[in-house]
């Protein structure tokens, strides 16, 4: 039996075909794509016709290796969504969450929702789905649209034809209850959202659908189409075999840092922290930091013609003595034209690269110390043991300073975490007897898990 992960970050986009051997879970990747925000008409949006047609040649590639997948689930990062019309047709574009149009709102919903931290649990970010809504209820967009659909809900909508909404990814919008678990419609109502474009909350492992006869004529099969953790960071959780006591970090192009638990932490020590309280499976609260992760150096690349590899950049900035750090949450890095140049901003001087480099590394570990230091004062937790996963876990000169910053024992691993998490629940959907615990404990045997 084959399970098929789509797993779209913001820069790139994987299918991962997984099967079951010898008592542990193998993976395969058999195609990759780029992704990425473009421009127009001076707006940061989302090519979502290019990202359907990789995820149909993704799954089109497993009928050509001869490897039918039983089941299929997309995740994709959070707060970014398509309206869709009475007709089902999309109100483009689908705006980018990098785009700066939040930022001239937020005051103005806090004014109307003051209440909005206690309520949702969410932290405060201008490019929030509720933010990102109040732009478009202002600017008319909002006015036609009948369906709200997150990103990974959309594509699965192109695969199925059903319009269904689903739990993790839904938190990350601002708009979701912490205590009730579902829409707060009392939100929508104050802010002038029409509460009726937004639909029942699927839990991860439910089935959305199959593929619609075009589809199935496209692709050449058929099989179960179904919510996994939908917002990647909440499936990299489920596969994060972190211990007691311990706090995870999802490392990718953002590193979530943070505890898992099993009631939300709504305190006004939380709320001032900036921590928010998205959904996991089985309910379980992700109380988590965002903080500018693998991006920096993504730009600090590209910014450098894509001269170095990371390694290389990983060995300079090792070199390097620079003492200098920065805030890797400035707004002026979010989406800057030049990273290098935004950075030097931040340090306030014209640093050279490998300096630049190694102020990155260092602002990184120190902003995990921070946050290390605040979960366990907000929640009363004693961190014994942080774990890293994702593809930043692969990163040793990181991993290094973030034992040497924070004083915890580190482990790394496994680097697939997301697509593991997406995996692991279409296991539990074909097996009712697998739990979350069992499921931990199967990532553990399958994947090494190395203590940095």
């Amino acid at each position: 039996m084959y399970f098929l992960a789509i797993d779209i970050g913001a820069s790139s986009g994987r299918h991962i075909l997984a099967s079951m051997e010898d008592g542990k879970i193998k993976l395969e990747e058999i195609y990759r794509f780029e992704n990425g925000y473009k421009v127009a008409d001076k707006a940061l949006i989302w090519d979502i016709e290019a990202l359907f047609e990789n995820v149909k040649a993704g799954i089109k590639k497993c009928g050509e290796i001869g490897k039918i997948p039983s089941t299929v689930a997309i995740d994709t990062w959070g707060v970014d969504y398509v309206l869709l019309d009475e007709s089902k047709k999309e109100i483009t574009p689908a705006m980018c969450y990098r785009d700066p149009r939040g930022d001239s709102v937020v005051d103005k919903v806090k004014e109307i929702c003051p209440d909005l931290y206690s309520r949702t649990g969410i932290q405060t970010q201008s490019f929030n789905t509720i933010y990102q809504l109040y732009c478009d209820k202002l600017t008319g967009k909002l006015e036609k649209a009948k369906h709200f659909l997150m990103m990974p809900e959309y594509l699965s909508f192109k695969l199925t034809g059903e319009v269904k909404n689903e739990y993790t990814n839904a938190t990350t919008t601002n708009l979701v209850n912490a205590k009730t678990n579902d829409w707060d419609g009392e939100l929508m109502e104050r802010l002038g959202i029409d509460k009726s474009i937004f639909k029942p909350l699927n839990k991860p492992c439910d089935k959305i659908g199959n593929f619609t006869e075009d589809i199935k004529k496209e692709l050449g099969f058929d099989c179960d189409v179904i919510f996994c953790p939908s917002h990647d960071t909440a499936s990299a959780v489920l596969a994060c075999p972190v211990k007691e006591g311990g706090v995870y970090i999802s490392s990718g192009t953002w590193s979530l840092m943070g505890c898992e638990l099993t009631k939300a932490c709504l305190t006004r020590e939380a709320e001032k922290a900036n921590f928010t309280n998205e959904g996991g499976i089985e309910y379980r609260y992700r109380f988590l930091k965002n903080i500018m992760g693998m991006w920096l150096f993504q730009g600090l690349r590209r910014s450098l013609d894509k001269k170095y590899t990371y390694d290389e950049m990983m060995n300079m900035a090792e070199e390097s003595s620079y003492d200098k750090t920065f805030d890797p949450n400035d707004p002026r890095l979010t989406a800057p034209d030049c990273m290098l140049t935004a950075i030097r901003e931040c340090l306030g001087e014209e640093a050279e690269i490998a300096d630049v480099l190694s102020a990155t590394y260092h602002s990184l570990a120190r902003a995990y110390k921070k946050t290390v230091e605040e979960i366990e004062g907000i929640t009363g937790i004693n961190c014994t043991n942080i774990a890293v996963v994702g593809g930043g876990s692969r990163d040793k000169y990181l991993n290094s300073l973030l034992k040497e910053y924070t004083k915890k024992a580190v482990f790394a691993g496994p680097v697939e975490a997301t697509a593991t998490g997406n995996i692991i629940s279409q296991i539990m959907y074909t097996d009712k007897s697998l739990t979350v615990e069992k499921a931990r404990e199967l990532v553990k045997k399958s994947f090494d898990i190395v203590e940095v």
